[in-house]
């Protein structure tokens, strides 16, 4: 009866001892005797206790903070750059061992490699591409850094430059130079401002003086209409009668100016028939 306790006792520790479970986040690794044996997925898995061990590997986005470092650029300034490496292992059989197998350490790796890549690529740029060109540099080092870490079995997600400080000096230049930039093109928009107003203020007085020039056009219009009626009326009714038509002409001019004026039976005939 105690050897069946001390057994079924020595069991359950033995099974409790070999419990391994496995989150979604992690893959797992088992060694016999210190010898690759299998892969686990996620779940609940059993070992051999002491015979076999399991090692956890995070396949989740991992980020690294790379320590500042003085980068020397092409044009000879002394710019402190700060980065951070985004990375993940891949989680796969043959990337998760490798990120176990090929390497010691990765992440340790992943600092070392990127300071390396970043002397080589920011040092053969100037420092005004280095500012300007954030993304473009971005996904350079991040290209690089996977291809040289892809025997790790890690994939580099992004590399992005927190910081990129040039000398004091440099930096008081630069905002003397920006800060004439802004005015230079606070000048400009002003300028263009005031050429919008003026070509307002043209076109309103073209406008205006077509319309003038239209209303002299058509009071002309109206004049030589009303020399033509008169004529036509001269040569009409009095023709060969110049003091008949002489008396036409100041019987006009006094009902123009709103004088009253006694008109012959004649005359009043005359200028009946020249109405109809």
């Amino acid at each position: 009866m105690n050897t069946l306790f001390v057994f079924l006792v020595v069991t359950i520790a033995v099974f409790a001892f070999g419990m391994r479970i496995i989150r979604p986040t992690h893959r797992g690794v088992v060694e016999f005797l210190g010898k690759y044996k299998r892969y686990c997925l996620p779940g609940f898995h059993w070992i051999i206790p002491v015979i076999e061990t399991m090692h956890f590997v995070d396949i989740t986005e991992n980020m690294v903070d790379v320590p500042p470092q003085d980068i020397i650029t092409e044009d000879n300034l002394n710019a402190k750059v700060d980065l951070v490496v985004y990375y993940k292992v891949k989680d796969d059989e043959k990337n998760v061992t490798a990120s176990l197998y090929n390497v010691h350490r990765f992440q340790s790796q992943i600092v070392s490699l990127a300071q390396t890549t970043a002397r080589n690529v920011i040092g053969g740029m100037k420092f005004t591409d280095v500012n300007s060109q954030r993304n473009t540099l971005n996904s350079r080092l991040s290209e690089i850094l996977d291809r040289e870490s892809d025997s790790w079995g890690v994939a580099i997600v992004r590399v992005e430059l927190k910081e990129i400080t040039p000398p004091k000096d440099v930096q008081e230049t630069m905002n003397t130079v920006i800060k004439s930039q802004n005015q230079k093109q606070a000048a400009i928009d002003f300028a263009t401002a005031k050429e919008t107003e003026a070509d307002g203020v043209r076109r309103a007085a073209i406008k205006e003086a077509e319309g003038h020039k239209q209303a002299s056009i058509l009071k002309a219009q109206g004049q030589a209409e009303a020399i033509k009626l008169v004529n036509e009326a001269a040569e009409k009714y009095f023709k060969g009668n110049a003091v008949e038509l002489k008396k036409f002409e100041s019987v006009v001019s006094s009902l123009q100016q709103g004088t009253k004026y006694v008109l012959s039976s004649d005359l009043f005939e005359i200028i009946k028939g020249f109405t109809k």
